[in-house]
């Protein structure tokens, strides 16, 4: 499908509406957050100048205390406001690469390919291109197929040190942890492949996504038993997860877990 000369009609953007992006807790917690801090600054104020009162340099010190505390607080508001914005962009470039605006799907395949670690050496390759769909072709073999193979890579490791610590942790409740901590871990190690890089609140919309991407993603039993086997191929895993049947299934979960977080994180559509 060449791309069509003629000019393409232009969308009108969606009017925002209040609540839209937010859910009713997401409105409560935001409006909580912002009395919390404003009523701090306020308080915050009145001390300083009262500081200053007592003497001159008491209250350039307490200014100077202050500005570095809420410079923390709100350069870590800033990176979550941007790690949710990350997330949505994938959203947003899934939908453009799933165009038929054949301009939207190269502006997206560009754009992508300025967030995604070596992207930069296939963006001539994709600029030669007059087709959209040997644009997306390129996309997934240039591109997703090597990102996929690394996060296949991670949730092997990731497979292979919970296995390990299983064996190592005498308590079934430390256990829990170790699985939870690692899996989040690999959750956020596959998004930062993709060119995101999630907060704290990214991460609780990515293990969500990868929720729904384990349930409703098509994975064969045969590849996902097949790299699981490959984990356990060590002859001290095999004897350790034999001992333990826990250990054989939590390695089973980081394979399917990684492969999810694939396509929760990827923009590219109908990925498995």
């Amino acid at each position: 499908m060449a791309i069509a000369t003629a000019p393409a009609p232009e969308a009108t953007p969606p009017r925002w509406k209040p609540g839209r992006m937010l859910s009713g807790p997401m409105l409560i917690l935001s409006g909580f957050a912002v009395l919390a801090l404003g009523l701090a600054a306020l308080q915050t104020g009145n001390f300083v100048a009262a500081q200053f009162s007592r003497a001159a340099w008491l209250g350039v010190t307490t200014l100077v205390v202050a500005i570095i505390g809420f410079g923390l607080v709100l350069a870590g508001i800033f990176g979550e406001l941007r790690g949710l914005a990350a997330l949505h962009g994938v959203d947003t470039l899934r939908r453009d690469l799933a165009s038929d605006d054949a301009h939207r799907r190269l502006h997206a395949a560009r754009l992508w390919l300025t967030r995604v670690e070596g992207g930069a050496a296939l963006r001539p390759a994709v600029d030669a291109q007059n087709d959209p769909d040997a644009v997306l072709a390129l996309l997934r073999s240039g591109l997703s197929t090597p990102l996929k193979i690394r996060a296949d890579a991670m949730s092997r490791q990731a497979a292979y040190q919970v296995v390990a610590g299983i064996a190592a942790t005498p308590a079934p409740s430390l256990v829990v942890l170790l699985i939870a901590w690692r899996a989040t871990r690999l959750i956020r190690q596959i998004a930062a492949l993709h060119g995101v890089r999630p907060g704290f609140l990214a991460t609780l919309g990515l293990l969500r996504r990868t929720a729904l991407s384990a349930s409703a993603t098509a994975m064969t039993e045969a590849a996902v038993n097949t790299a699981a086997h490959a984990v356990l191929s060590s002859p001290l895993l095999a004897h350790v997860a034999g001992d333990m049947a826990g250990g054989a299934v939590a390695a089973r979960r980081m394979i399917v877990l990684g492969r999810a977080a694939v396509v929760a994180c990827s923009p590219l559509s109908g990925e498995e």
